[in-house]
């Protein structure tokens, strides 16, 4: 066995901690990308289950930036099982607040508050929880860059950074329901492209894929989003999202945003 020299060792040692800091600077600037402000866009959820049947979901979001927080807010148009049904975020950028999320259910006249606890749940039967409809708290992360690799579109190569993502405490594992995660990092414009999320549940991993990104108003945004949840090798369920006639720059209140206007509704 060779026996590795003091300055070696030192040097391999430095060598991992800049490698976790670019990981962590990183995923600060996927953070702190442009994504617009102040919009509007329809949005149409497609549910696919095991045998392949589907179900379709359409929803009017609103969005806003309140400083570094953000504020969002969905209203379900169709099936009439869902209609009017809405949820409400806030999305707090101070990492010691929780983020804050409501669910209207029109058929029980009711306003739900999301707890922590319950956050790993399914989003309205898709096959995203309610911790993947915020922002998730970097420091809560230890970040590692695995390698560096190529994702082939239609529209080209795109060059991503792989950065593996592990919670620091149990705590977090239990509100998101994801033992670690696999982000692929667009390296131009500093957008997750693909991700791997391991769950704690039954071994089960779901698979998020950008499917297409378009540029509004000097914007890039994901317009079409699929997450797939798989046991193995087979598909339990999967979800598309595909957002459209995306305005953004519209004139939206603050105080639109509230309770009051989940249960008074669109």
């Amino acid at each position: 066995m060779k026996v590795l020299k003091y300055g070696v060792l030192v040097g391999l040692l430095i060598s991992g901690l800049a490698q976790a800091q670019t990981a962590r600077d990183i995923m600060d600037k996927v953070q702190a990308r442009d994504d617009g402000d102040n919009i509007v866009a329809n949005m149409q959820m497609v549910l696919i289950d095991k045998n392949d049947k589907k179900r379709v979901r359409n929803m009017k979001t609103y969005s806003k930036d309140k400083g570094d927080d953000e504020l969002k807010l969905n209203f379900f148009l169709s099936p009439a099982d869902v209609k009017n049904t809405g949820f409400l975020t806030y999305d707090y950028d101070d990492d010691k607040k929780d983020d804050d999320q409501w669910l209207y259910l029109p058929a029980l006249k009711k306003t739900k508050r999301i707890p922590a606890s319950d956050k790993d749940s399914s989003f309205m039967g898709s096959d995203f929880s309610y911790s993947d409809m915020t922002k998730p708290v970097l420091d809560d992360y230890t970040f590692k860059i695995l390698k560096e690799s190529v994702i082939k579109r239609k529209t080209g190569e795109v060059k991503v950074w792989q950065i593996e993502a592990t919670p620091k405490a149990q705590k977090t594992i239990d509100e998101t329901g994801y033992t670690k995660s696999i982000a692929y990092i667009d390296q131009d414009r500093f957008m997750v492209v693909r991700a791997k999320y391991f769950m704690k549940k039954a071994d089960r991993v779901k698979y998020m894929d950008v499917k297409k990104i378009e540029k509004i108003d000097g914007v890039d945004v994901s317009t079409i989003i699929t997450m797939t949840t798989k046991q193995g090798t087979r598909v339990l369920h999967k979800t598309i999202l595909q957002q459209s006639d995306i305005k953004m720059n519209q004139d939206l209140k603050e105080d639109f945003f509230s309770v009051r206007t989940l249960e008074k509704g669109l």
